[in-house]
């Protein structure tokens, strides 16, 4: 992969693949004319320590893992799309001359780009995007510059790979999600300029994006997340690590489980994602939010929208971007319904493909 090695491909017919630090999560969406169809899906977890805070451990047993999940899920396409974490990305919107074509605008990056990246380019995965004109000169155009670390990018590539796949992009997780917040932005009764803030929590993190006119104005990576849950069965009722991930989804537990874990773990949540607002309202031209959208395989825990919507005093709803799709014969339509919460990055993925 060369240096402008990811978001602007453009191909057909995309896997989505959200990788995770505690499953691979694939989606695979076709569109007749505006109305998009889930053709095949599936969620499978990873072994202990594959991947890390979003950085990849162990290739090959990623790679394997995501060769099952292709073949269970019976997918067509062989091109795929990843995302990097967004804390792994270096943004920098800048100006450059409008006359400019792109191979032309790409030369001129390339020999710029040590100013703006504070890492060695060779690496460097680099690409651009040119969002719009200038505000503050009309012969200049607004450019978004992405830097990731070359590692980041080429080990997920590698991983498709050897599971038989295409990498056809890298994008950004936070880029992914306000891609599929389109597919979220028709549930909401006003959009308008709403302040719309998404809460994705999953295994070991909570992001926090914030999107007005549907454009992301602000995200925040915290460690948080549903394995604490995990690892306090696991200490409280002396279970391994997979005994006590069983426990927390089929049941079964001591009396005191909810009162003694389940509770403190949501109380934990609600004041993680208002500090994340806190932030969010000291940082910004904004001391409010309309809407908060819940997202990530934490966000279904039962009772939780209606505690967190109770305890922020905000509307909260539960992230499903399967909401007005048709959905194929060989997918599951009751697991998908159930997960649609975790798949908003995934959705957002295999939608890269349909633009």
């Amino acid at each position: 992969m060369g240096i402008f090695s990811f978001l602007d491909q453009q191909p057909k017919s995309l896997l989505g693949l959200d990788i995770s630090s505690s499953a691979v999560k694939l989606l695979e969406i076709s569109r007749s004319g505006s109305r998009y169809k889930v053709e095949s899906y599936l969620v499978r977890p990873l072994p202990p320590n594959t991947v890390v805070e979003k950085n990849i451990n162990n290739v090959e047993a990623l790679a394997e893992t995501i060769r099952k999940v292709v073949s269970q899920a019976k997918a067509k396409a062989k091109d795929a799309a990843v995302a990097v974490s967004g804390s792994s990305v270096i943004t920098k919107v800048i100006e450059m001359p409008a006359d400019l074509n792109e191979q032309a605008m790409e030369t001129q990056i390339a020999l710029e780009a040590d100013q703006y990246i504070p890492y060695p380019l060779d690496e460097v995965a680099l690409d651009f995007e040119v969002i719009g004109p200038s505000q503050n000169n009309a012969d200049q155009v607004d450019v978004l510059l992405a830097a990731c670390r070359r590692e980041n990018v080429d080990s997920r590539a590698e991983s498709l790979e050897m599971a038989g796949l295409n990498p056809k992009v890298v994008d950004v997780e936070v880029f992914a999600v306000e891609r599929a917040f389109e597919l979220l932005a028709t549930q909401l009764e006003e959009l308008g300029e709403q302040v719309v803030a998404i809460a994705d929590v999953g295994a070991t993190m909570l992001t926090l994006s914030v999107l007005v006119n549907g454009k992301t104005v602000y995200t925040r990576e915290q460690l948080f997340g549903g394995k604490q849950v995990t690892e306090e069965i696991q200490r409280r009722y002396g279970l391994s690590l997979e005994e006590a991930g069983q426990a927390k989804k089929q049941g079964g537990l001591p009396e005191d489980y909810v009162s003694e874990v389940l509770e403190p773990f949501k109380d934990a949540l609600v004041q993680q994602i208002s500090r994340s607002l806190q932030f969010f309202f000291s940082s910004s031209q904004y001391n409010y939010v309309d809407q908060l959208i819940m997202a990530g395989g934490v966000s279904a825990m039962e009772g939780l929208r209606d505690e967190v919507e109770e305890k922020l005093g905000l509307p909260t709803m539960l992230a499903n971007p399967f909401a007005d799709m048709e959905v194929s014969g060989k997918v599951d339509a009751v697991a998908l319904s159930n997960d649609a919460p975790a798949m908003l990055i995934a959705a957002g993925l295999a939608l890269r493909g349909l633009e």
